[in-house]
C-alpha cells in the first residue's frame, strides 16, 4: 500500500506556458545563456577581465568623488 503513494508532480505539464510564465521562462533561459557566455569569456581571457573590472571600479570611484565634491557647500566651512 505504501508503494501506491506518489508525492509531487513527476510528469510534464499538459499545457505549454503562456503569458507571464512564458516570458519568465524565456528570460531565465536568456540569463543563463549570457552568464555562461561571460564565464567562458572570463575563463579564456582572465587578464582582460580583471583589467575591465579594475577600469570600471576606477571610473565608478572617479564619478563618486566628483559627485561628492560637487555636493559640498563652499560657503559653510566648519574650520573658520
Amino acid at each position: 500500500m505504501a508503494n501506491e503513494l506518489e508525492a509531487g508532480f513527476t510528469g510534464s505539464p499538459v499545457e505549454k506556458p503562456e503569458g507571464i510564465r512564458k516570458v519568465a521562462s524565456d528570460t531565465a533561459s536568456a540569463i543563463k545563456r549570457e552568464a555562461n557566455a561571460v564565464t567562458v569569456g572570463v575563463t579564456d581571457h582572465p587578464q582582460a577581465a580583471s583589467s575591465l573590472i579594475l577600469g570600471i571600479g576606477a571610473a565608478a570611484f572617479g564619478i563618486g568623488y566628483l559627485l561628492g565634491r560637487s555636493s559640498v557647500s563652499t560657503r559653510n566651512r566648519y574650520w573658520r
